[in-house]
């Protein structure tokens, strides 16, 4: 399966919320989402565009590889998901059994999200509100579709993007922008 994904800042969330809501958006409670990063102990993920995240909401896990980018218009890359046993133990043994492997945590990335779907050039578009401290308010849009589906899928993103006057997409990961912003406030300003 393939992630179509666009992402944009935004600065005024209430005028975009009313736009998205006119088009059928109805928003989930916000849940917390906290993403581990992790290296791969044989090749640069940030060279290679790649991401390996344990994502935990609540008691729910989810493990997910992605790929690099293939398409230079939206944020399009290849995506494996398994859900973990929901049980408090189970995001430990999963990053206890990556440390074993040779991966190593990077950073966290915690944010509060709000999804809606909304459909869209006969596609089901999924529009998540996410907050990140301390980067501030994005939006982003997602379709999860299969090889054939892509160019479609991305025509669709790229048009829901357009028709809302969203501007620049911002391409760079959370993680991206964390560790930048974690670079700019460390007093020595190397990663730390």
């Amino acid at each position: 399966m393939f992630e179509v994904e666009l992402k944009f800042p935004v600065a005024d969330w209430e005028a975009l919320r009313r736009q998205l809501e006119q088009l059928g958006a109805v928003w989930t409670p916000p849940e917390r989402q906290r993403d581990q990063y992790f290296a791969h102990p044989c090749r640069n993920f940030a060279q290679t565009n790649e991401a390996l995240r344990l994502r935990t909401s609540g008691d729910n896990h989810i493990l997910t590889y992605k790929g690099p980018v293939i398409d230079r218009l939206t944020k399009t890359r290849r995506e494996l998901e398994t859900e973990l046993v929901s049980t408090p133990v189970a995001a430990n043994v999963m990053t206890e059994t990556l440390i074993a492997l040779g991966f190593q945590p990077v950073r966290i990335v915690e944010k509060h999200r709000r999804s809606a779907t909304i459909r869209w050039q006969d596609r089901d578009i999924t529009c998540a509100w996410d907050e990140v401290s301390p980067l501030g308010m994005f939006v982003e849009f997602e379709i999860v579709t299969d090889d054939a589906g892509r160019a479609a899928s991305a025509d669709a993103v790229l048009s829901l993007a357009a028709s809302l006057k969203l501007g620049e997409p911002e391409r760079r990961s959370y993680l991206k922008l964390l560790m930048i912003h974690d670079q700019l406030e460390s007093p020595t300003g190397s990663l730390e």
